[in-house]
């Protein structure tokens, strides 16, 4: 385990964020009061995006609170509480450590919590506390993280509903969306794909919970955002088997999905939904191990209808031609390998990496739903020391905006301490093109002081670096295509010149949704 040691505590929720997404659970430490309150946006985040993330807060002594003494960090009422109440609508489950006796089993119990429900937990523990001796014997017993059976009747009801959903199904599809990766669903989904062969989409949260290379593919979907001939498909079903939804706004093109069917079946981490039958506490993993194990004989008539078409590769221009968003994340497909971690920005990352096409076993990783501005430069801090753990060769890549770094980016000084090697692509484009395309193209307020990109590396005490900038095609290909640069030996700033108004056809139609209904609300 490493102290990671954050430049702040919203760094830290963020980095703590991005450890559990590529590992399954993290904890993060701060102080009472104002190192909570300054992690609570990022734990904030955690609890939207289902990310189990165990937060451990140092409380003022017993003692000290019950002579109501008046502390630093308080809010100077006497109220010792009232940050515990504030992170209590921001966890799954909360815990106070009172009794030394029973503090092992608490600290148990957070801790499968956090791991079962991928949710965040809060858990305080006394200044006093810390230096008292607790029964060790808890240490000789795992702690329990598997998953408790579904009711055998409600599950046997829910799978033979679906059953005959597909029985009678003669176009189906399958989406999958963020909680299949967060509720560990990955391998059951892909399987499920492999023995029905039905066509299979993502939804923007989704990326990088399905094999994309599999010839069943069919793209991402996000309702009139989406491309035509994917809308098409995935409307036109007479069956959704739609895995770990996450219905937002941004997720579904301002809630434009538009079935045909009311064929729908929803697996979610704890309950079931079939047309308009709801099965609570009905768990997807079990069902859909179980189902796989049925599922063969059931397809055994289906006939494969056609998937929409890949998206062609770019056509060769001139090495001279300005970098474009629609060039550059049709490119990005030639240069990300098996195994990547891929972090993009709340922006025109977000939207441009729909159009990019992951190779196998990529982690995806975007914060859609919350939408923190800034998130995932912290996040990249959590997700490279996972990777890392994992494996030491495993490359984590972030695509920012200029705009978005400039509110985390003390972090990257964390990465340069524990000589972390991610990719740093900065997408320059002079300001938040999102929110110049949402509203307001020239306010002041959409505008940024620029920086030297290039100089924070060496800002940050990095010793072994490098940097680069990229305005043209013929730049972007010899860079990515260097096989040096291909292997993640230091870390590294490439700055990616972008016209300003510039941004994947998706965000501008996201920008006129967005627009239209604001202006009508």
């Amino acid at each position: 385990m490493r102290w990671a040691g954050n430049a702040n505590e919203l760094n830290a929720a963020y980095a703590a964020d991005g450890y559990a997404r590529v590992k399954g659970m993290s904890c993060i430490i701060t102080t009472f009061g104002v190192g909570e309150l300054s992690a609570l946006n990022g734990i904030a985040g955690s609890y939207a995006e289902h990310v189990g993330v165990l937060h451990v807060v140092g409380t003022p002594s017993t003692t000290s609170q019950a002579k109501n003494l008046l502390l630093h960090h308080t809010l100077g009422n006497g109220d010792f509480t009232v940050f515990h109440r504030m992170s209590s609508n921001l966890s799954e489950t909360t815990a106070m450590i009172t009794d030394v006796t029973t503090a092992p089993a608490e600290i148990d119990r957070c801790i499968r919590t956090t791991y079962i429900a991928q949710r965040p937990v809060y858990l305080g523990i006394p200044a006093n506390y810390f230096d008292l001796k607790v029964p060790a014997a808890l240490l000789n017993t795992p702690i329990d993280l598997e998953l408790h059976p579904n009711e055998p009747e409600a599950e046997k009801e829910a799978l033979d509903m679906i059953l005959e959903l597909i029985k009678d199904s003669k176009n189906p599809a399958i989406l999958v969306d963020a909680c299949a990766s967060r509720h560990d669903v990955k391998a059951e989904t892909n399987k499920l794909i492999e023995l029905t062969q039905f066509p299979h989409f993502v939804t923007p949260m989704g990326k990088g919970a399905i094999n994309e290379q599999h010839p069943r593919y069919g793209g991402v979907y996000v309702g009139t955002l989406s491309k035509p001939e994917v809308k098409k498909a995935v409307e036109s079903a007479d069956l959704i088997l739609s895995v770990g939804a996450l219905l937002s706004d941004f997720n579904t093109g301002s809630f434009s999905y538009s079935y045909k069917t009311k064929n729908i079946v929803e697996f979610h981490s704890d309950y079931i939904k079939i047309r308009n039958a709801t099965f609570p506490g009905v768990q997807m993993k079990f069902v859909l191990d179980k189902l796989n194990a049925i599922i063969p004989e059931v397809v055994t008539g289906y006939k494969p209808t056609a998937v929409p078409a890949r998206a062609p590769a770019n056509k060769a221009v001139s090495g001279t031609t300005p970098l474009k968003q629609a060039w550059m994340w049709n490119q990005l497909s030639k240069f990300l390998k098996e195994g990547d971690v891929v972090i993009v920005e709340t922006g025109t990352p977000g939207f441009g990496i729909n159009e990019t096409t992951f190779p196998k076993n990529v982690i995806g990783i975007s914060q859609v739903l919350w939408g923190s501005i800034g998130y995932a430069t912290g996040c990249t801090l959590g997700a490279t020391m996972a990777a890392e753990e994992l494996d030491p060769h495993k490359r984590v890549i972030l695509f920012t905006g200029d705009g978005s770094l400039q509110l985390t980016v003390q972090e990257i000084s964390t990465m340069i301490r524990w000589n972390l090697r991610p990719y740093l692509f900065i997408l320059n484009n002079n300001g938040y093109t999102i929110e110049k395309l949402i509203h307001g193209p020239t306010a002041q307020y959409n505008e940024i002081q620029s920086w030297d990109h290039l100089k924070l590396l060496e800002t940050f005490g990095a010793k072994d670096y490098e940097n680069h900038r990229v305005a043209t095609t013929g730049e972007w290909t010899k860079l990515t295509e260097n096989k040096d640069f291909n292997k993640n030996s230091r870390i590294r700033v490439i700055e990616v010149m972008l016209p300003v108004m510039d941004a994947p056809e998706s965000l501008i139609k996201q920008g006129e949704l967005t627009a239209k209904i604001n202006a009508k609300n």
